[in-house]
């Protein structure tokens, strides 16, 4: 983890002092700007976090994602990722190891100020346990598929630098038992996230805050959290900043302390996290 930590800042020393001069040009009411319509990303990650819950163990992690914007408010995307291990845990078959997973995504941008997201997530089992059922489209109850819809609401361009996201799961294994564990109902497990972004802190770096709450999930589909009542699973500090190599490749570095509130249900990973991701976009 020193050793992850310790590559931030020597990336940043060493770009600091290669990185190009920004060329600043003059908008010319009479030249059309061309939008970006494909865009290609890969992210180192020390471990894979994702809204509070360390899915495949404290391993490097590879993200690549690629996304293609058909019109200026609709956008298809890919997106995956893998730790490279070959067994879901360790040998006390508790402790997470081996994670991927495959995403596919459409977002629409209604305003500037609202989009809607929906994102179908594919984490097939690396043991073929025998409660599950890795086929591509099975929704059912031993599935490993869900489907999610999220609302973002981002007030940057009208007040401040806040957003809110709700999202909430309406297909897949996301489904409650009574208890005897039978006659499965779809819970639509969902998450609240709230976040507010310092921008160019002594013009160096912006600092993203994140509070994350699952409202309900008596599903279990947030495995580190709590199961019968809310729980705050994200709370999260990032320092961020980007280094723009040319007019097409920049590199997005950031650190995390990601901290989950969970009152039950995280011993096996933790509850205090230490995230860097170094990111190459196209």
């Amino acid at each position: 983890m020193k050793k992850s930590i310790f590559l931030i800042f020597l990336f940043l020393a060493i770009l600091q002092n290669i990185k190009a001069q920004e060329i600043n040009t003059t908008e010319n009411p009479s030249q059309t700007e061309v939008e970006k319509k494909l865009f290609l990303g890969l992210d180192i990650v020390n471990q894979y976090i994702w809204r509070g819950q360390a899915y495949g163990g404290n391993y490097i992690t590879l993200q690549p994602c690629i996304e293609y914007n058909f019109t200026d408010n609709f956008s298809f995307g890919i997106w995956a990722t893998s730790n490279l291990k070959k067994n879901m845990y360790s040998k006390d078959g508790i402790t997470p190891e081996g994670y991927q997973e495959f995403n596919i995504y459409a977002t629409y941008f209604v305003n500037d100020n609202f989009s809607i997201k929906l994102s179908d997530y594919y984490y097939p089992s690396l043991d073929n346990e025998e409660e599950t059922n890795n086929k591509f489209f099975n929704y059912g109850e031993d599935a490993v598929k869900a489907i999610d819809l999220n609302l973002n609401f981002d007030f940057s361009e009208i007040w401040l630098p806040f957003n809110v996201s709700l999202s909430t799961l309406i297909a897949g294994n996301d489904f409650k038992y009574d208890e005897n564990d039978e006659n499965p109902k779809r819970n639509y497990t969902s998450y609240i996230e709230i976040g507010y972004t310092f921008e160019a802190i002594f013009n160096t770096f912006d600092i993203n805050t994140t509070v994350g709450n699952v409202l309900n999930n008596k599903a279990e589909y947030y495995t580190y959290a709590d199961y019968n009542k809310p729980s705050f699973v994200n709370l999260n500090l990032e320092f961020s900043k980007t280094f723009q190599l040319n007019n097409n490749i920049s590199f997005p570095i950031s650190l995390s302390y990601i901290h989950n509130e969970a009152t039950k249900n995280t011993e096996p990973v933790g509850k205090n996290f230490i995230v860097t991701k170094f990111t190459l976009e196209y």
